[in-house]
């Protein structure tokens, strides 16, 4: 344990890869990790982090289950905690403590949900037992409570504080890219794998004021990565499947409508929209997830162009999406001059070419994708 946070400062990832002779980045790193070329680096300075037993933590009411091998993202949250002015160590113990009592006790969880916080304060604690000791070794995390559906292959992260009209801290942001860097080391991911909570399910967590600002997370986190710019992919789409629900799934429901496929635009995969999935995957050649996956390609051949004097049901996805986000945009199937600023600022903020019209990249970017344009410092 620290007596106060520490930041970032070092380049772990890097010198992972240099251990095995390569220069790999984040993804090339997860798969030779699977396939025991690399192996977690034990030396990572974890003591920054605040244990379970430094903020007095109850014991979990039942044994802690873990997953191995099946880590592939981070998903970043917010409490919807009051955005207090308290940034001591007492106040994030504190902090860590009401969550736990709230999510055992009126949740009725066994333990804290997520696997780390982070107070306004910038100091980090851990969250349900045991996921220091995955974080350490790299070889598991223990299975959580923090998103559905994510919650055997998905690092959760909260950030105290509520964000809709202010952003976090500088503090809490910069012990976030640190945490962001050792989860990303340990676990071979790459900086292009942080996502948000609500690009997964029904939520507004974590904010339509925080949300714009993870461009740059991922950013820092690369370069604290010392991330290969080669290595990112192009883009990165998020996956709803069966479990999933929210904008994201409604999104998709309307580009099946504007496939053809009969589907309600209610943001839950109901049986209908399983189907319709499977067969838009069969149809294109693509595929056939048994559990509704979106995949990569599925997401690449659904998400059509559209641009001023489109209408319609893909103009509708977009706009559904955007509004939800935060964008001052109306859902009414016209791509109207506010969705063309609309995409235009959402372009800028990731990076992208800023033509208002909807190509892939931007279909990926506006739906809660990473586009490698992100990372164009790191050139």
């Amino acid at each position: 344990m620290s007596n106060g946070p520490v930041y970032l400062g070092r380049r772990s990832v890097l010198r992972a890869a240099a251990a095995v002779g390569l220069g790999i980045g984040g993804a090339q790193l997860l798969a030779a990790r699977r396939a025991g070329a690399v192996t977690p680096l034990s030396g990572v300075d974890t003591s920054y982090v605040i244990d379970c037993a430094g903020w007095s933590a109850r014991p979990p009411s039942s044994p802690i289950s873990v997953s191995s091998g099946t880590t592939s993202r981070i998903v970043v949250h917010q409490t919807e905690w009051p955005n207090t002015t308290d940034y001591s160590r007492d106040r994030a113990v504190a902090l860590a403590q009401e969550i736990q009592n709230l999510h055992m006790d009126t949740n009725g969880w066994i333990d804290t949900g997520q696997h780390f916080t982070v107070s306004r304060g910038g100091y980090v604690l851990e969250g349900r037992h045991r996921s220091l000791e995955g974080l350490t070794g790299g070889a598991f995390q223990p299975v959580s409570a923090h998103a559905v559906g994510e919650n055997t292959r998905a690092i959760g992260i909260e950030n105290e504080g509520t964000y809709f009209t202010e952003t976090p801290p500088q503090a809490l942001l910069d012990s976030l890219v640190h945490l962001l860097t050792d989860v990303c080391t340990q676990y071979g991911l790459g900086a292009h794998q942080i996502f948000g909570h609500w690009d997964f399910n029904d939520t507004d967590c974590p904010g339509t004021a925080f949300y714009p600002l993870f461009p740059q997370l991922r950013l820092r986190t690369a370069q604290a990565l010392a991330q290969d710019p080669a290595a990112i992919p192009a883009r990165t789409w998020p996956d709803p499947y069966s479990s999933s629900a929210g904008a994201i799934v409604v999104t998709v429901q309307y580009l099946l409508k504007a496939q053809g496929y009969q589907v309600k635009t209610d943001g839950a995969m109901s049986s209908s929209t399983l189907k319709a999935i499977s067969g838009f995957q069969k149809a294109h050649g693509l595929t056939v997830s048994s559990n509704g996956t979106v995949t990569q390609p599925t997401w690449e051949a659904l998400a059509a162009p559209a641009g001023p004097g489109a209408s319609g049901p893909t103009v509708l996805a977009a706009q559904t999406m955007l509004a939800h986000k935060g964008y001052g945009v109306t859902a009414n199937g016209t791509y109207d001059q506010a969705t063309l600023t609309a995409v235009a600022d959402m372009q800028q903020l990731h990076g992208l070419p800023q033509t208002g019209s909807l190509d892939t990249a931007s279909w990926c970017a506006t739906v809660g994708g990473i586009v490698a344009e992100e990372f164009g410092a790191l050139v």
